[in-house]
């Protein structure tokens, strides 16, 4: 991040901040199904991309191989020009990248090189929440409530990371261990609005199974969805994750002992 302000300070003021973020082709890579693809290509890809778009722009990797993020900064004399180069650049990058997922997240516009780091922490929070809801093109005063989390992101990581482990963390280990779907359920059952009917239809499950796996999200991390401070911490704990870029955990109940998603209490065969 103090590279792209070094690099921008002889610049005119006026900026915009985006940050560009394909976790799956990296993983594509690490997995050699997408070998052409490297560093230099992923920013070859984006400079190609605004050469039309936002004459002028710099692009900048952090420097790892395989590279999953690319900084941009965009010379914008207002928010509508970043708007249209970040929508552009996103139809550019779908075309050349089919069957690739790519995220992008936008900032608010900088005046000056000294908000870069503002701006820098807003695109990452507005690509890592696109990234877990699955939108391609998220800008940082779209993503409502996570707003409120960008101090901690920022200046204090460290206590949102804390906030994960004492909620999400623990259901997230139990699901990667026995590939069961907690953090889904607790997903689908706040967006229901505490409806275990509702939740059972989203997830093609039966209304036992659902409280089956409430229950065992309770035996796990502490927190009863049934009450109203456990579904502000479950909830808070899930926008802590998204914000942090943790993948939720996803797959089918295969546990032992588990029928469908359905949990076995101590003392059940």
């Amino acid at each position: 991040m103090r590279k792209n302000v070094d690099m921008t300070e002889r610049r005119p003021p006026g900026l915009g901040y985006e940050s560009w973020i394909d976790r799956q082709i990296s993983e594509a890579e690490k997995r050699g199904k997408f070998d052409g693809l490297s560093t230099a290509g992923k920013l070859t890809l984006v400079q190609r991309g605004l050469r039309s778009l936002a004459p002028g722009s710099l692009a900048t990797t952090g420097g790892a191989e395989p590279a999953a993020e690319v900084a941009v900064i965009v010379p914008a004399e207002d928010d509508e020009r970043l708007a249209r180069a970040a929508a552009g650049l996103a139809r550019e990058m779908a075309d050349s990248l089919a069957g690739f997922h790519v995220t992008i997240g936008r900032s608010r516009r900088a005046t000056d090189s000294v908000d870069l780091y503002r701006a820098g922490s807003e695109a990452r929070l507005a690509v890592n929440v696109g990234e877990a809801e699955g939108r391609p093109l998220l800008a940082f005063e779209d993503t409502g409530a996570y707003r409120l989390l960008l101090p901690a992101m920022s200046d204090d990581p460290a206590e949102l990371e804390r906030f994960y482990a004492e909620t999400i963390q623990p259901l997230a280990d139990y699901d990667e261990q026995y590939e069961t779907e907690l953090v889904t359920t607790v997903e689908a059952y706040l967006d229901n609005d505490g409806n275990v009917a509702a939740t059972a239809k989203q997830l093609f499950t039966h209304r036992h199974t659902v409280r089956y796996r409430l229950e065992r999200v309770r035996e796990l991390c502490g927190h009863d969805v049934s009450s109203t401070e456990g579904r502000e911490k479950l909830g808070l704990g899930l926008k802590a994750m998204r914000v942090l870029g943790i993948a939720s955990p996803r797959g089918p109940a295969l546990e032992p002992g588990a029928g469908g998603g359905k949990v076995a209490r101590p003392g059940e065969d």
